[in-house]
């Protein structure tokens, strides 16, 4: 009899974990199909070709590595917190990464504008002249360029090859320069001399961003250090008195009220951001 009750809890538990792992399974399979194949797309636009399971894996292991880190220094609650937040890091890099590429693209279109009118004036092509950009530009803005003309060396119209350039970078200068482009070609005009024009109106933008950035640096800054006060502040009173952290750090009542402070952080931190963010 005894041994038909352990056969039975045995086969139940046995079960129960090929459900869990089954589970587990079909989730990281949509998390792969749903959210990685977007990033894997994504880095394979800025010319990073990096596979949805290789994106897999790295996530997998920041999640460990973050979780890890929480259940060695806090608890498995502050573990499973970071472990979730492990998930995010990837897409935040590839975010961030984006706009650093972005940034750096229409900080040379200024100067590529500069030769394309030059190179208009000296009588040669849309093609010519982005070809000759694509030699001599460093990447991105060679990168693009360079894929540009060999999508109309592959028989694809200007207009379109243009438009998925601007689609691939997601800047909103190079979609003003796209949108003008293909107007002029349509309805004629001084292609070098709305290069000239849109080279100083992208110039005067640059300068009224650095001096936004400059005027809210000390807002995001206060940000940052508003927003990382209560955790700088809890990790020194840990090492420094323990015994009033554990109460906090292994009760209900702690873990609820950690969690309305991370809410409350990143609400703050969301409010202050949205406030100093100036669009030009």
């Amino acid at each position: 009899m005894i041994g038909i009750i352990i056969l039975c809890v045995f086969g139940s538990v046995l079960i129960f974990t090929l459900v869990i792992l089954s589970v587990i399974s079909r989730g990281l399979e949509e998390y792969e199909e749903k959210y990685l194949s977007r990033g894997s797309r994504d880095l394979t636009e800025m010319f990073y070709f990096i596979r949805p399971r290789q994106l897999l894996v790295l996530t997998l292991a920041a999640a460990s590595v973050l979780a890890l880190l929480g259940y060695v220094i806090f608890n498995w609650f502050v573990a499973l917190l970071l472990g979730l937040t492990g998930f995010l890091v990837p897409f935040l890099g590839i975010k961030k990464l984006r706009e650093k590429r972005i940034h750096k693209f229409e900080a040379q279109l200024v100067d590529s504008m500069t030769q394309m009118s030059a190179a208009f004036r000296a009588g040669l092509t849309l093609a010519q002249a982005c070809e000759n950009i694509a030699q001599e530009m460093p990447a991105p803005l060679g990168q693009e360029f360079g894929l540009f003309v060999k999508e109309i060396k592959l028989g694809v119209p200007q207009e379109e090859a243009l438009q998925n350039m601007a689609d691939r970078v997601g800047s909103e200068d190079l979609q003003l320069v796209v949108t003008s482009t293909n107007v002029a070609r349509q309805l004629g005009g001084n292609m070098a001399e709305m290069y000239d024009i849109i080279s100083g109106t992208i110039r005067e933008r640059f300068r009224l961003e650095g001096r936004i950035r400059a005027l809210t640096a000390q807002g995001k800054l206060q940000g940052w250090v508003v927003g990382a006060m209560p955790l700088i502040l809890g990790l020194v009173l840990n090492m420094m008195r323990p015994d009033l952290m554990e109460p906090m750090l292994h009760s209900n009542f702690g873990y609820a009220l950690i969690a309305i402070v991370i809410v409350m952080e990143a609400i703050g931190i969301f409010m202050i951001r949205r406030i100093v963010a100036i669009d030009v």
